[in-house]
């Protein structure tokens, strides 16, 4: 009993001192794979192009996976002979939901740093840079949406966004924690 007591106290503070290093932070692909988010941006913008109804596709991609799952991009999982994945799922079936794309993506950042980039992230990226594809060309999802880029006060600030991903996920990360808060 003692030497479970002296285990689970190392246990304990053993992590304590766990390497942080791989911690979330706004700058995680600056310094681990710096060329991820634009390959990510040009792919989601081609796509957006070609069919415009791409946007919506992914926007509703990670609605999907974050608010109603989790955010772990289960719904990208494939049947399998022992697996039923969420794909097969009657709301995934419709041809255009956007996982073809994704799954180009990936193999893409994959060439480019294997094992660093998640689906998850891949998926949260496609819906804000759709997104903001559709409001610099004034076709935003929501008209909401399209009413911060319109002649008014804000389109500075979209624009600063549209260019500056990374600050846009720091403001954004910061803002979610407030509102945790």
């Amino acid at each position: 009993m003692p030497l479970l007591r002296i285990c689970l106290l190392l246990c304990i503070i053993g992590t304590g001192f766990a390497d942080s290093a791989n911690d979330l932070r706004p700058d995680f692909y600056k310094s681990q794979c710096p060329q991820a988010l634009e390959a990510i941006k040009a792919e989601i913008t081609s796509a957006v192009r070609k069919e415009p109804a791409m946007g919506l596709a992914f926007f509703r991609l990670h609605f999907i996976d974050c608010v109603v799952q989790g955010c772990d991009a289960s719904n990208l999982l494939k049947d399998t002979a022992n697996f039923t994945g969420e794909q097969s799922a009657i709301p995934s079936l419709d041809s255009r939901n956007g996982t073809d794309i994704i799954e180009k993506i990936k193999a893409r950042v994959e060439k480019l740093c294997p094992g660093v980039v998640s689906c998850a992230d891949i998926v949260a990226f496609a819906a804000r840079d759709s997104v903001v594809a559709n409001l610099l060309k004034k076709k935003g999802l929501l008209h909401t949406d399209q009413e911060l880029y319109n002649g008014g006060s804000t389109d500075s600030i979209v624009e600063f966004y549209a260019t500056n991903p990374l600050k846009f996920i720091r403001y954004f990360v910061k803002a979610v924690i407030k509102m945790g808060n």
